[in-house]
C-alpha cells in the first residue's frame, strides 16, 4: 500500500497521448523522500468509469493522499483546482461516447466540494522551483471535474481519513506539435510536470492548514 495516490487520464478526444497519465508515471517512477511509494493509476476517460476506477485504486492502495491529474490544453500553468461543481456538461463526447449535458456528477449531492489539499501553499512550492503554478477555480465540466467531484464526494461521505483534490497540467510539447497551426499553444515539458507533482505531494504531505495569500480571480 501506498501513502500517495496520482491518477492520470487515457487520452481523449483523438489525441495520441495524455501528459498528465505521463507526468503521474514519472512522477511515481522513484519513492518521494519522507513519504515513501506513490502509486500511479490511469483512469479512463469516460463519465462513471473513470470514478468507478478511482474508488477501486482507493480501495486497493489505502492513500492518506489521492491527487487526480488531467490535461487543461491551452493553459500555461500547472493548476491547483480549488473546486468540484455537482454538473456533468460535456462540450464533446467522451471516449465512451457519451456526452451529458446539465446532469449531476452525484444526484442529490452537494452543489460543490472545496479541494482538501493545501492548495495555495502547493502553488507557492511549485513557483518557488521555478515552474509556473497558479490556483484554478473551475476543473470544468468535463471528465476532470467529474473526478474531482467523485474523489471528493468519496472523502466527505466514506474516507474522511483520506486528504486529495486535482490538478491540471498544460499541453505537453509533442501535443502541440501534432496540432499543427502556429504551434504557439502553452506547453510544459513531461519531466517539469512530474516535478511540480512531486512538489505537490510532499507540500501536501507536510502541510495542514494552508497559508493565507491572494490567489482568487476577477472573472
Amino acid at each position: 500500500m501506498a501513502r500517495v495516490l496520482l491518477t492520470g487520464f487515457e487520452p481523449f478526444d483523438g489525441a495520441r497521448l495524455n501528459p498528465s497519465w505521463q507526468a503521474v508515471q514519472a512522477a511515481a517512477r522513484s519513492p518521494l523522500p519522507g513519504v515513501g511509494p506513490l502509486a500511479a493509476v490511469r483512469l479512463s476517460c469516460r463519465f462513471g468509469t473513470a470514478i468507478e476506477e478511482l474508488e477501486a485504486a482507493v480501495e486497493s492502495h489505502r492513500p492518506e493522499l489521492v491527487v487526480c491529474v488531467g490535461q487543461a490544453g491551452g493553459r500555461a500553468s500547472v493548476s491547483l483546482e480549488r473546486t468540484a461543481v455537482n454538473v456533468d456538461d460535456a462540450r464533446i463526447p467522451d471516449n465512451a461516447g457519451r456526452q451529458p449535458v446539465d446532469e449531476p456528477v452525484v444526484p442529490g449531492g452537494p452543489v460543490g466540494y472545496f479541494s482538501t489539499l493545501p492548495v495555495k501553499a502547493c502553488a507557492a512550492a511549485v513557483r518557488a522551483a521555478g515552474l509556473p503554478a497558479c490556483v484554478s477555480q473551475t476543473a470544468g465540466t468535463f471528465v476532470c471535474n467529474h473526478v474531482f467531484y467523485g474523489l471528493a464526494h468519496l472523502i466527505a461521505t466514506e474516507r474522511p481519513e483520506i486528504r486529495g483534490g486535482f490538478v491540471h497540467v498544460p499541453y505537453a510539447p509533442d501535443q502541440v506539435a501534432d496540432r499543427g497551426g502556429s504551434g504557439d499553444a502553452p506547453s510544459m515539458s513531461v519531466s517539469d510536470m512530474a516535478k511540480a507533482l512531486r512538489i505537490i505531494v510532499a507540500t501536501a504531505m507536510a502541510t495542514r492548514a494552508d497559508i493565507r495569500v491572494a490567489e482568487g480571480a476577477t472573472h
